[in-house]
Protein backbone atom coordinates (compact mmCIF):
# COMPACT_ATOMS: atom_id res chain seq x y z
CA UNK A 1 0.00 0.00 0.00
CA UNK A 2 1.42 3.66 -0.79
CA UNK A 3 0.34 7.05 -0.02
CA UNK A 4 -2.88 8.20 -1.56
CA UNK A 5 -1.00 11.11 -3.17
CA UNK A 6 1.72 8.47 -4.56
CA UNK A 7 -1.19 6.87 -6.37
CA UNK A 8 -2.29 9.84 -8.34
CA UNK A 9 1.02 11.29 -9.12
CA UNK A 10 2.04 8.03 -10.37
CA UNK A 11 -1.16 6.32 -12.20
CA UNK A 12 -1.57 5.62 -15.63
CA UNK A 13 -4.35 3.28 -17.10
CA UNK A 14 -3.27 -0.44 -17.59
CA UNK A 15 -4.30 -2.66 -20.71
CA UNK A 16 -1.84 -5.28 -19.94
CA UNK A 17 -3.09 -7.49 -16.99
CA UNK A 18 -1.37 -10.83 -15.52
CA UNK A 19 -4.00 -13.75 -15.42
CA UNK A 20 -4.03 -13.75 -11.77
CA UNK A 21 -6.71 -13.66 -9.57
CA UNK A 22 -7.14 -10.31 -7.23
CA UNK A 23 -5.75 -11.12 -3.37
CA UNK A 24 -7.87 -12.67 -0.63
CA UNK A 25 -10.57 -10.25 0.84
CA UNK A 26 -9.42 -6.98 -2.01
CA UNK A 27 -12.76 -7.64 -3.93
CA UNK A 28 -14.61 -7.20 -0.69
CA UNK A 29 -12.62 -3.74 -0.18
CA UNK A 30 -12.80 -2.00 -3.46
CA UNK A 31 -16.59 -3.28 -3.88
CA UNK A 32 -16.41 -1.74 0.19
CA UNK A 33 -15.47 1.49 -1.20
CA UNK A 34 -17.61 2.23 -4.18
CA UNK A 35 -20.80 1.77 -1.93
CA UNK A 36 -19.74 4.15 0.55
CA UNK A 37 -19.25 6.47 -2.34
CA UNK A 38 -21.41 9.75 -2.00
CA UNK A 39 -24.64 9.76 -3.38
CA UNK A 40 -27.62 12.44 -4.34
CA UNK A 41 -30.67 12.10 -2.08
CA UNK A 42 -29.37 9.15 -0.50
CA UNK A 43 -30.94 7.74 -3.98
CA UNK A 44 -27.72 5.65 -4.57
CA UNK A 45 -28.71 5.09 -8.23
CA UNK A 46 -25.85 2.94 -9.51
CA UNK A 47 -25.26 -0.88 -10.11
CA UNK A 48 -21.86 -2.76 -10.64
CA UNK A 49 -22.16 -5.43 -12.95
CA UNK A 50 -19.67 -7.66 -12.04
CA UNK A 51 -19.01 -9.76 -15.13
CA UNK A 52 -17.71 -13.05 -14.50
CA UNK A 53 -18.61 -15.50 -17.31
CA UNK A 54 -16.19 -16.09 -19.35
CA UNK A 55 -18.21 -15.55 -22.71
CA UNK A 56 -20.02 -12.87 -21.27
CA UNK A 57 -16.88 -11.05 -21.34
CA UNK A 58 -15.28 -12.21 -24.78
CA UNK A 59 -18.35 -11.06 -25.99
CA UNK A 60 -18.55 -7.78 -24.25
CA UNK A 61 -15.01 -7.27 -25.11
CA UNK A 62 -15.52 -7.74 -29.21
CA UNK A 63 -18.35 -5.39 -28.80
CA UNK A 64 -17.11 -2.85 -26.78
CA UNK A 65 -13.69 -2.55 -29.90
CA UNK A 66 -12.13 -5.74 -29.42
CA UNK A 67 -10.14 -4.62 -26.11
CA UNK A 68 -8.35 -7.63 -24.88
CA UNK A 69 -7.53 -6.41 -21.34
CA UNK A 70 -11.26 -6.96 -20.46
CA UNK A 71 -10.69 -10.33 -20.97
CA UNK A 72 -7.42 -10.49 -19.06
CA UNK A 73 -8.28 -8.48 -16.12
CA UNK A 74 -9.05 -10.54 -12.98
CA UNK A 75 -12.17 -8.75 -12.30
CA UNK A 76 -14.30 -6.63 -15.08
CA UNK A 77 -17.34 -5.00 -13.99
CA UNK A 78 -20.04 -2.91 -16.13
CA UNK A 79 -20.96 0.68 -14.02
CA UNK A 80 -24.49 1.05 -14.47
CA UNK A 81 -26.47 4.06 -13.94
CA UNK A 82 -29.41 2.42 -12.61
CA UNK A 83 -32.78 4.42 -11.01
CA UNK A 84 -34.77 0.87 -11.69
CA UNK A 85 -34.31 -0.53 -8.08
CA UNK A 86 -35.02 3.07 -6.54
CA UNK A 87 -38.28 2.86 -8.79
CA UNK A 88 -39.14 -0.56 -7.30
CA UNK A 89 -38.44 1.03 -3.76
CA UNK A 90 -40.65 4.14 -3.80
CA UNK A 91 -43.14 2.04 -5.32
CA UNK A 92 -43.09 -0.67 -2.76
CA UNK A 93 -45.38 1.16 -0.24
CA UNK A 94 -47.63 2.73 -1.93
CA UNK A 95 -45.85 6.23 -3.84
CA UNK A 96 -46.46 7.02 -7.43
CA UNK A 97 -43.32 7.13 -9.33
CA UNK A 98 -42.64 10.79 -10.61
CA UNK A 99 -41.69 11.78 -14.77
CA UNK A 100 -38.11 13.10 -14.64
CA UNK A 101 -36.13 10.92 -16.96
CA UNK A 102 -33.49 13.54 -18.07
CA UNK A 103 -32.75 14.59 -14.57
CA UNK A 104 -32.47 10.93 -13.55
CA UNK A 105 -30.31 10.33 -16.11
CA UNK A 106 -28.19 12.82 -14.96
CA UNK A 107 -28.23 12.07 -11.11
CA UNK A 108 -27.70 8.07 -11.86
CA UNK A 109 -24.83 9.04 -14.21
CA UNK A 110 -23.39 11.17 -11.60
CA UNK A 111 -23.90 8.22 -8.76
CA UNK A 112 -22.21 5.35 -11.24
CA UNK A 113 -19.34 7.50 -11.45
CA UNK A 114 -18.84 8.54 -8.23
CA UNK A 115 -18.92 5.27 -7.07
CA UNK A 116 -17.25 3.46 -9.88
CA UNK A 117 -13.97 6.23 -9.26
CA UNK A 118 -14.02 4.79 -5.43
CA UNK A 119 -13.96 1.13 -6.40
CA UNK A 120 -10.85 2.62 -8.90
CA UNK A 121 -8.86 4.44 -5.82
CA UNK A 122 -8.97 1.41 -3.96
CA UNK A 123 -7.74 -1.03 -6.23
CA UNK A 124 -5.12 1.47 -7.36
CA UNK A 125 -4.35 2.40 -3.41
CA UNK A 126 -4.16 -1.52 -3.03
CA UNK A 127 -1.55 -2.14 -5.90
CA UNK A 128 -3.89 -2.93 -8.83
CA UNK A 129 -4.13 -1.98 -12.48
CA UNK A 130 -7.24 -0.40 -13.49
CA UNK A 131 -8.89 0.82 -17.35
CA UNK A 132 -11.83 2.87 -17.72
CA UNK A 133 -13.93 1.49 -21.06
CA UNK A 134 -15.85 3.78 -22.68
CA UNK A 135 -16.16 1.77 -25.44
CA UNK A 136 -19.18 0.08 -23.87
CA UNK A 137 -20.89 2.65 -25.96
CA UNK A 138 -20.11 1.66 -29.50
CA UNK A 139 -22.39 -1.18 -29.29
CA UNK A 140 -24.88 -0.24 -26.31
CA UNK A 141 -27.84 -2.11 -27.09
CA UNK A 142 -26.36 -5.04 -27.54
CA UNK A 143 -24.68 -5.10 -24.23
CA UNK A 144 -27.33 -4.30 -22.73
CA UNK A 145 -29.40 -7.11 -24.08
CA UNK A 146 -26.58 -9.41 -23.34
CA UNK A 147 -26.48 -8.33 -20.11
CA UNK A 148 -29.85 -8.52 -19.24
CA UNK A 149 -30.82 -4.66 -18.39
CA UNK A 150 -34.27 -3.89 -17.09
CA UNK A 151 -36.02 -0.30 -17.79
CA UNK A 152 -34.08 2.55 -15.90
CA UNK A 153 -31.05 0.64 -16.52
CA UNK A 154 -27.67 1.56 -18.46
CA UNK A 155 -24.03 1.02 -18.83
CA UNK A 156 -22.06 4.29 -18.24
CA UNK A 157 -18.73 2.20 -18.79
CA UNK A 158 -16.68 -0.53 -17.90
CA UNK A 159 -13.89 -1.10 -15.48
CA UNK A 160 -11.22 -3.15 -15.21
CA UNK A 161 -9.47 -4.23 -12.22
CA UNK A 162 -6.19 -6.71 -12.48
CA UNK A 163 -2.76 -7.47 -11.37
CA UNK A 164 -1.02 -4.93 -14.06
CA UNK A 165 1.75 -6.61 -15.87
CA UNK A 166 2.83 -3.30 -17.21
CA UNK A 167 3.49 0.24 -15.73
CA UNK A 168 2.59 2.38 -17.91
CA UNK A 169 4.47 6.18 -16.96
CA UNK A 170 1.92 8.84 -15.77
CA UNK A 171 0.54 10.32 -19.32
CA UNK A 172 -0.16 14.43 -19.82
CA UNK A 173 -2.84 16.00 -18.23
CA UNK A 174 -4.06 19.57 -18.70
CA UNK A 175 -2.87 22.69 -17.33
CA UNK A 176 -4.73 23.60 -13.91
CA UNK A 177 -5.11 26.62 -15.01
CA UNK A 178 -7.32 25.30 -17.92
CA UNK A 179 -9.35 23.01 -15.81
CA UNK A 180 -9.46 25.21 -12.85
CA UNK A 181 -11.51 28.60 -12.66
CA UNK A 182 -12.11 31.14 -10.15
CA UNK A 183 -15.72 32.53 -9.58
CA UNK A 184 -16.68 32.69 -13.23
CA UNK A 185 -15.36 30.52 -16.08
CA UNK A 186 -12.22 31.65 -17.61
CA UNK A 187 -12.41 31.66 -21.66
CA UNK A 188 -8.69 30.31 -22.51
CA UNK A 189 -6.90 32.11 -24.81
CA UNK A 190 -5.69 31.01 -28.62
CA UNK A 191 -2.06 30.46 -26.85
CA UNK A 192 -3.00 28.82 -24.27
CA UNK A 193 -5.07 26.29 -26.57
CA UNK A 194 -1.85 25.93 -28.67
CA UNK A 195 0.38 25.32 -25.43
CA UNK A 196 -2.18 22.66 -24.77
CA UNK A 197 -1.94 20.64 -27.77
CA UNK A 198 2.03 20.81 -27.39
CA UNK A 199 1.86 19.90 -23.59
CA UNK A 200 -0.68 16.75 -24.56
CA UNK A 201 1.17 15.57 -27.95
CA UNK A 202 3.31 12.76 -25.43
CA UNK A 203 -0.08 11.40 -25.13
CA UNK A 204 -0.23 10.18 -28.49
CA UNK A 205 2.01 7.65 -30.59
CA UNK A 206 2.21 10.21 -33.38
CA UNK A 207 2.31 12.99 -31.23
CA UNK A 208 -0.05 14.98 -32.43
CA UNK A 209 -3.49 15.26 -29.91
CA UNK A 210 -5.27 17.37 -32.16
CA UNK A 211 -6.09 14.72 -34.72
CA UNK A 212 -7.11 12.04 -31.95
CA UNK A 213 -9.41 14.59 -30.58
CA UNK A 214 -10.90 14.82 -34.12
CA UNK A 215 -11.18 11.58 -34.86
CA UNK A 216 -13.14 11.01 -31.62
CA UNK A 217 -14.92 14.52 -31.74
CA UNK A 218 -15.48 16.10 -34.87
CA UNK A 219 -17.82 15.84 -37.69
CA UNK A 220 -17.79 12.03 -38.50
CA UNK A 221 -16.05 11.05 -35.05
CA UNK A 222 -16.49 8.10 -32.75
CA UNK A 223 -18.78 10.18 -30.78
CA UNK A 224 -20.83 11.71 -33.39
CA UNK A 225 -21.56 7.97 -34.31
CA UNK A 226 -22.20 6.74 -30.92
CA UNK A 227 -24.81 9.02 -30.83
CA UNK A 228 -27.55 7.82 -32.50
CA UNK A 229 -27.80 4.15 -30.77
CA UNK A 230 -27.15 5.93 -27.04
CA UNK A 231 -29.96 8.37 -27.71
CA UNK A 232 -32.55 5.20 -28.34
CA UNK A 233 -30.57 2.69 -26.35
CA UNK A 234 -31.57 5.52 -23.24
CA UNK A 235 -35.19 6.06 -24.80
CA UNK A 236 -35.95 2.71 -24.88
CA UNK A 237 -34.86 2.34 -21.29
CA UNK A 238 -37.22 4.78 -20.54
CA UNK A 239 -34.69 8.69 -20.43
CA UNK A 240 -36.34 10.63 -22.35
CA UNK A 241 -38.98 12.28 -21.56
CA UNK A 242 -40.77 12.28 -25.30
CA UNK A 243 -40.13 8.91 -26.25
CA UNK A 244 -42.29 5.72 -25.36
CA UNK A 245 -40.45 3.21 -24.44
CA UNK A 246 -40.45 -0.14 -26.54
CA UNK A 247 -43.66 1.89 -28.50
CA UNK A 248 -44.17 1.81 -32.42
CA UNK A 249 -42.28 -1.55 -32.78
CA UNK A 250 -38.59 0.31 -30.94
CA UNK A 251 -38.40 2.43 -33.68
CA UNK A 252 -35.01 3.63 -32.73
CA UNK A 253 -35.36 7.48 -32.06
CA UNK A 254 -33.25 8.91 -28.87
CA UNK A 255 -35.52 11.78 -29.28
CA UNK A 256 -39.18 13.58 -30.54
CA UNK A 257 -36.55 15.34 -33.46
CA UNK A 258 -35.11 11.58 -34.69
CA UNK A 259 -38.78 10.28 -35.05
CA UNK A 260 -39.45 13.18 -37.16
CA UNK A 261 -36.79 12.70 -39.44
CA UNK A 262 -37.50 8.95 -39.39
CA UNK A 263 -40.74 9.80 -40.21
CA UNK A 264 -40.09 11.50 -42.91
CA UNK A 265 -37.47 9.97 -44.31
CA UNK A 266 -40.23 6.86 -44.33
CA UNK A 267 -42.17 8.69 -47.01
CA UNK A 268 -44.37 10.41 -45.10
CA UNK A 269 -44.88 14.13 -46.72
CA UNK A 270 -45.85 16.13 -43.35
CA UNK A 271 -46.47 15.73 -39.63
CA UNK A 272 -49.05 18.13 -37.91
CA UNK A 273 -49.43 18.41 -34.54
CA UNK A 274 -52.08 19.42 -32.48
CA UNK A 275 -53.12 19.91 -29.26
CA UNK A 276 -52.93 16.01 -27.64
CA UNK A 277 -52.84 14.50 -31.34
CA UNK A 278 -50.55 14.08 -34.33
CA UNK A 279 -51.51 13.88 -38.13
CA UNK A 280 -48.50 12.14 -40.10
CA UNK A 281 -49.36 12.07 -44.23
CA UNK A 282 -48.41 9.77 -46.59
CA UNK A 283 -50.26 11.07 -50.54
CA UNK A 284 -53.38 9.05 -49.83
CA UNK A 285 -53.46 8.57 -46.10
CA UNK A 286 -53.35 10.18 -43.05
CA UNK A 287 -52.76 8.41 -39.45
CA UNK A 288 -54.01 10.03 -36.34
CA UNK A 289 -51.95 9.47 -32.98
CA UNK A 290 -53.42 10.89 -29.25
CA UNK A 291 -51.23 11.90 -26.49
CA UNK A 292 -47.95 14.09 -25.98
CA UNK A 293 -45.58 14.82 -28.95
CA UNK A 294 -43.57 11.69 -29.20
CA UNK A 295 -46.39 9.49 -27.86
CA UNK A 296 -48.39 10.77 -30.08
CA UNK A 297 -46.16 10.45 -33.16
CA UNK A 298 -45.46 6.58 -32.20
CA UNK A 299 -49.65 5.93 -32.02
CA UNK A 300 -49.49 7.11 -35.78
CA UNK A 301 -46.93 5.28 -36.88
CA UNK A 302 -48.15 2.07 -35.34
CA UNK A 303 -51.44 2.83 -36.77
CA UNK A 304 -49.72 2.96 -40.19
CA UNK A 305 -47.71 -0.10 -39.59
CA UNK A 306 -51.04 -1.90 -38.52
CA UNK A 307 -52.92 -0.91 -41.54
CA UNK A 308 -49.38 -1.80 -44.22
CA UNK A 309 -49.56 -5.30 -42.40
CA UNK A 310 -53.28 -5.82 -42.65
Amino acid sequence: MTDLLEVFKTRASVRKFKHEPLREGDLEKILFAARRAPTDATAQMYSLLRVTDTSLRQKIAQLAGGQEHIEAAAEFFLILADVHRLRRLVEHKGAVWGHWPRTAAHFAITDAVLAGSALATMAEWLGYGICWIGGVLNNIREIGDLCKLPKGVFPVAGLCVGVPEERPKPRPRLARELVVHENHYREPSSDELAAALVDMAPITRSGNWHALLARYFAEGGTMEQREGPYQAFAARQGFDPDIEPDAAGDAAAGSLGSLIQKTLEGGFRGVQFGPGHVWIEKETAAYRGEGPPGKALQSALLSWKAENKA
